[in-house]
């Protein structure tokens, strides 16, 4: 049995949650194996995909020693759909207790967003394992230390926005990792590789 902290630790060791954000279930999972051949440890598969769900369990399947978690996670019962998918993890654009409860209570990790202390607070209050901080190029990595002075005991992560380029900035600030979709998939399979392998390296 694998416990809910040690999904959290999982999900963010490499500092990076790559994003795959694509239409269909078939474009999510060949996107996901280019990340995840390349070396990235955590991939999301956000539920705005209508395939999502079946794209979630066939790469639990394929990559057993990987992290998968679902992306856009709205209320519960898309939490509860997408925990028996496989998702390991939950990522939401906003706080929804109902999600955090149901993630909790399932064994699966949550990261619900917030872009203010008072709605980190909130968050962890409720039982979140880490804090999107979304959208990211709302914010800067300054504002994450600053926050960090005075929550030091706060997971963020930043995502939405986030160039795969900056992400040493942003966790020499004190982010615990960085959600990246399109820079980090954007060019072909091997570019998409180079850059992940370099990411992961550094």
């Amino acid at each position: 049995m694998t416990y809910r902290w040690e999904i959290a630790q999982a999900m963010l060791r490499q500092g990076v949650v790559g994003i795959v954000r694509t239409p269909t279930a078939e474009t999510a999972v060949a996107g996901a194996r280019t990340l995840l051949d390349a070396g990235l440890l955590s991939v999301e598969v956000p539920l705005t995909n209508p395939g999502a769900l079946r794209a979630i369990e066939q790469l639990v399947a394929e990559y057993p020693a990987a992290t998968i978690g679902a992306g856009t996670v709205l209320d519960e019962a898309s939490a509860v759909a997408a925990i028996r998918a496989g998702a390991r993890f939950l990522v939401s654009p906003n706080l929804n207790v109902e999600v955090v409860r149901a993630a909790n209570r399932y064994g699966a990790a949550s990261l619900p967003a917030a872009g203010t202390v008072t709605e980190i607070m909130h968050a962890l209050e409720a039982g979140a394992d880490a804090v999107k901080l979304f959208p990211g190029s709302a914010l800067t990595p300054r504002w994450i230390s600053d926050v960090r002075a005075a929550l030091p005991q706060a997971p963020l992560v930043p995502t939405g926005g986030i160039d795969a380029e900056d992400v040493p900035e942003w966790l020499a600030a004190g982010a615990v990792a960085c959600g990246i979709g399109s820079s980090l998939m954007r060019g072909t399979a091997e570019e998409i590789r180079t850059r992940v392998g370099k990411l992961v390296a550094r």
